[in-house]
Parts: C-alpha cells; structure tokens; sequence
C-alpha cells in the first residue's frame, strides 16, 4: 500500500512538471481572461458535470468571497441543479441541456464561461460552451488531454486549459491546481498593494 501511494504521487508530480511548461502561458491568459470581464463589469459563470462540478464549485466560491486576500465579492455564479431548480428541470427537461436553461437566463454579452470538463465529453458543459459560442461570450475550457471534441466548438479567441493526462483523478486535482493560480493570478493583479 505504501509504494502504491509513492506511485500515485509520483504520477502527479510528472503530470505536474509537463503541465508547468505545457500550461503557464494559456493559465496568464485565464487570468487575463477573467480580470478583464470582472473589470468591465460583467461575470464568470462556471460549471462543471460529475466530479468537475466540485471544482467550478471552488472556483465561484473563491471569486465571491476570497481566495487569499480579504477583498469585495467578485461576480460569478455556478451553473447548478441543487433542489427544487434541479428537479424541475429533469422532470420537464433533456439531461443534456439542463445547464443551458440557466445559461441562457443569466449569460450576458461581456461575460466569460469557465467550463471543467476532464474528459472532453460531458454533454452538459459540452451544450453549454456551444451558446456561450453561439452567444459570443469567451469561454476558457478546462479538459484534459482527450479533448477534440471541445477544441472543435471553441472559437478563436477562447482557450483551453488542457491538462496533459487521461487519468479523471490526475486531471481533477490539476484542474484544483488551475484555480488556484487564476485565483491568486486575479487577486494580486486587481489589488498589487494588499
């Protein structure tokens, strides 16, 4: 069991290490991404499906309230299906597009998607960065290493975060890593001094 959990961390650190000099650039850029939609007054909105949906989760929770720094409340919101929304929308809707009723109700021009989909095929944030593209808002996509589906939707000037694994749990935690940087990253730019 021991040399099994020395394989598991050996595994993440390699995945680290490529993802350092695979990803740094395109996460300044999320950064960029997000501080220019919070300073011209608009939101993130994040989801994710399955276990991703932990992640974006910690992404609008770390945007409203803080990451490191005591700061205000930056605008965001977690595409979510949690009670009485979430059952009303199966009940009367596809799976696949239950993200999209709430996108399409809250997403405004200006605003940036933040999409978490490790394995490239999760129909629901799949539908989801479709409007964004559609809709013309910018969407930076988290995936992992199999992700052609969601590189072919993306436009131009949108930006995928792919993390060099295909292992779900490898991606997730580089994914949590992801956050944190465009967190502090976004921090440390909007507030130098603090």
């Amino acid at each position: 069991m021991l040399q099994k959990v020395k394989d598991i961390y050996s595994e993440s650190i390699q995945i680290q290490i490529s993802a350092s000099s695979l990803l740094s650039e395109n996460i300044a850029n999320a950064a960029q991404m997000v501080m220019q939609c919070l300073l011209s007054g608009h939101k993130v909105i994040a989801c994710g499906s399955g276990r991703s949906h932990a992640n974006a989760q910690l992404l609008v929770a770390n945007l409203l309230n803080r990451y490191d720094l005591a700061r205000p409340s930056f605008p965001s919101v977690l595409l979510d299906l949690n009670g009485a929304i979430g059952n009303a929308l199966i009940f009367e809707k596809a799976r696949e597009t239950l993200y999209q009723h709430q996108f399409n109700a809250i997403a405004c021009p200006g605003d940036l998607l933040l999409a978490f989909a490790p394995l490239g095929s999760e129909k629901t944030v799949l539908n989801v960065i479709e409007n964004a593209v559609e809709k013309e808002l910018r969407v930076v996509a988290l995936t992992g290493a199999n992700n052609d589906t969601i590189q072919g939707i993306l436009a131009a000037e949108d930006l995928q975060i792919a993390v060099p694994a295909t292992k779900e749990s490898r991606i997730l935690e580089n994914h949590l890593f992801v956050i944190n940087a465009l967190c502090e990253l976004v921090d440390l730019s909007l507030f130098p001094s603090a």
